[in-house]
């Protein structure tokens, strides 16, 4: 299993976000059959198996192992992944461009640049997984509590000035290409600590 799945295809992103099929997904985490899903959630064997397959032929679920009952074989599945992200992808391509919007200070350029970075992200995985490798990557998370709009620009000014430093020490025209995406938002009231 996975850890994180990145879903681009439209017609996986409906099937995951269907209540039941999300359930269900969520339900395999641990390995299990349709009658032993049936049991946990409350819906016949028959739906079970409906929305198995639906989950199944778009490989958001995998086969875990067979199991031999007399004549009958019992399929066991999991879930292909322990978490999912749906890219804007799915949505449409433009979601994901930040240069269709033109305000870079703009909270739709942050979430265009956002979905970029899960569409981008997602491809990488998806290689890496293929290819047996790993994707390099690094990531710095913090809260700063700014006491003003002026210790913020400030605050902006610096980065700023910092970032395009070490760019310019460290940036070869014949190296790899790395994305290096900065960005600030409020903490939403419910999140802060």
């Amino acid at each position: 299993m996975q850890d994180v799945e990145v879903i681009e295809d439209a017609g996986a992103a409906a099937v995951a976000l269907d209540p039941v099929r999300a359930r269900l997904l969520a339900e395999l985490a641990e390995p299990a059959s349709a009658a032993g899903l049936a049991a946990r959630v409350g819906i016949t064997r028959q739906k079970v198996n409906y929305h198995l397959r639906a989950l199944e032929a778009h490989g958001l679920v995998e086969l875990a192992e067979e199991r031999r009952h007399g004549g009958l074989t019992e399929r066991v599945l999991r879930a292909s992944a322990a978490r999912y992200v749906v890219s804007p992808a799915a949505v449409t391509a433009s979601a994901a461009d930040p240069g269709a919007t033109g305000d870079r200070l703009s909270a739709g350029y942050l979430v265009a640049l956002a979905g970029r970075v899960v569409r981008e992200v997602g491809t990488l995985v998806r290689r890496a997984r293929r290819d047996g490798g790993r994707v390099p990557t690094l990531t710095i998370d913090t809260q700063i509590g700014f006491r003003s709009a002026a210790d913020r620009a400030a605050f902006a000014d610096e980065l700023t000035a910092a970032v395009l430093d070490l760019a310019a020490r460290y940036h070869h025209d014949d190296g790899r290409p790395h994305r290096l995406v900065v960005a600030a938002h409020p903490v939403p009231e419910e999140d802060a600590p």
